[in-house]
């Protein structure tokens, strides 16, 4: 650890994220329960020490500049262990009550978030989780959820995002579909092999030819809005699959097909309102989740 390399105050870049956030000096100021000149100079200090500018202001509103933009992530990731640092030291996490509503696609859902429930129970017993299995995207913005996990960041500015993961996606099949149509081949004929999709065909089907699988509707004979319901077509042996590796691995039945194709990435954003920067609950469950997505 380079000692000599902080040498900013945590008041300064607490103002920078309680601007960003909140989207001008004086809600900042009312977040923080300070005042605007004093956020004011905070955000002047922390710039100057930084020798960057974090900050335009145009009449009563501001906006990140990029060197904002780059340091946002990082000053969040310091909040987030300021906040887990003072529930560990007071014993908080043993008093944090209510319910917490997650909403996350029907296979994370259902095979990785349950995961985090040993580790949610023994922090923080008394509290409720709800998780919605839902392929929809939610609106946390109407409180329809209070955390999202997401493979899209969202744009609205009401909302803070941090990149969770990135799931390895690969093919799958199991024996008795490799029986009946044989063992796929990226350079090979494919009229005769079968996906299952889900989500929108034309998309699916665009991206797999990127990747060099030439394919068409006749290789999609089945389709559905579940992801449940997609993998269990694929379970029974009628089509291929595309999965996150490590819901696959919990399937001893299926086995990578067609990998002489690399496989693909998609982000895990976690959302949350900005409730997350003054709910104690809703904060503890974020961050487990986060560790538990990352691997941590």
């Amino acid at each position: 650890m380079n000692w000599n390399a902080i040498s900013f105050d945590w008041n300064q870049a607490r103002s920078f994220l309680a601007v960003a956030e909140e989207g001008s000096l004086s809600a900042a100021a009312a977040a923080l329960k300070l005042t605007q000149p004093t956020i004011t100079r905070q955000l002047a200090a922390l710039e100057e020490e930084l020798k960057v500018t974090l900050l335009e202001r145009t009449g009563r509103t501001v906006s990140l500049t990029m060197a904002g933009l780059d340091l946002l992530d990082h000053v969040r990731a310091m909040a987030e262990g300021a906040n887990m640092m003072s529930l560990a030291a007071s014993g908080q996490s043993q008093d944090i009550e209510g319910k917490v509503r997650v909403t996350a696609s029907e296979m994370t859902a259902v095979y990785l978030l349950p995961d985090i429930l040993d580790q949610l129970s023994e922090t923080a017993p008394d509290l409720q989780l709800e998780i919605v299995a839902d392929n929809s995207v939610r609106d946390l913005l109407l409180r329809e959820a209070d955390i999202a996990i997401r493979h899209m960041r969202p744009e609205q500015p009401n909302l803070i995002a941090k990149l969770a993961c990135d799931q390895t996606m690969r093919f799958y099949a199991v024996d008795e579909y490799i029986t009946r149509y044989g063992t796929p081949q990226q350079t090979g004929d494919m009229s005769g092999h079968q996906f299952v999709s889900f989500g929108d065909f034309e998309r699916i089907v665009g991206y797999l030819n990127l990747v060099g699988l030439e394919l068409a509707q006749r290789n999609f004979r089945y389709a559905s809005n579940s992801q449940l319901v997609e993998w269990e077509i694929a379970r029974k042996g009628h089509a291929i699959a595309i999965m996150n590796e490590n819901i696959a691995a919990k399937f001893p039945e299926f086995k990578p097909v067609l990998t002489e194709i690399e496989p693909f990435s998609i982000p895990v954003w976690l959302v949350a309102h900005r409730e997350l920067q003054t709910s104690r609950r809703i904060r503890l469950v974020f961050d487990i989740l986060a560790d538990a997505l990352s691997g941590r």
